[in-house]
């Protein structure tokens, strides 16, 4: 009789900004052993780290800094341990943040800056597409004109990291468009990031979960 594969162990980490718990319930329906947690055992050894994120990016980094979580998911991909994260969570994977003129340093794992958006509507609140990297895995299965649901004021306009080593896959970058085109998702070897929320896009969501659960 043939053995059904073990459950992914993914930790959703826990530092205080973040819809854990959407969050954990969609990882969950996707497949994924989940786990709430700012464990640093725990978040080191599983299978996947999901970094949330929502409010202020000097914020959120400063309750990332307090539990050590920058170190946790530098330590990661050092051994090269899947990290995503998710709206403010992968807003602070760059190098920086300006908010009301404030610049704050980010975990400047990409270079750039987060920035207001320029659109005349703002926040950005509601359903959007995206145009997918080609050859992307976290968008296999999904039709082009798949929808996501945004809620964010700040993004990335510029995407400036070039890969020049031949034997590293470049990084895919996937945009939308709010006034101006802004990143709306990175993969970049075992960093894999969306400025929407995929726990709250639906059907669309749930099979980018399950894609990203299926590379662990």
């Amino acid at each position: 009789m043939e053995l059904s594969a073990p459950q992914k162990k993914v930790v959703v980490f826990d530092y205080g900004f973040g819809n854990v718990r959407s969050a954990e319930r969609a990882l969950a329906r996707a497949g994924a052993d989940v786990e709430i947690t700012r464990d640093y055992d725990k978040a080191m050894n599983a299978d996947g780290l999901l970094v949330p994120g929502v409010g202020a990016f000097a914020s959120c980094m400063r309750g990332l800094r307090d539990v050590r979580g920058d170190w946790i998911v530098d330590r990661r991909l050092s051994g090269g341990r899947p990290v995503m994260g998710i709206c403010v969570g992968m807003q602070i994977l760059f190098a920086r943040g300006i908010e009301h003129g404030v610049e704050t340093d980010g975990l400047d794992e990409w270079p750039g800056s987060v920035e207001p958006l320029q659109a005349d509507v703002v926040p950005h609140m509601g359903w959007n597409t995206v145009e997918a990297a080609a050859g992307s895995r976290l968008f296999a299965g999904l039709d082009a004109d798949a929808r996501f649901y945004f809620v964010h004021s700040y993004a990335v306009h510029d995407w400036s990291l070039e890969t020049h080593n031949p034997t590293l896959e470049p990084p895919k970058v996937t945009w939308s468009t709010h006034g101006k085109p802004f990143v709306a998702a990175v993969e970049n070897g075992a960093l894999w990031a969306t400025q929407f929320h995929p726990e709250k896009s639906g059907d669309a969501g749930a099979q980018l979960l399950n894609n990203w659960i299926g590379t662990l």
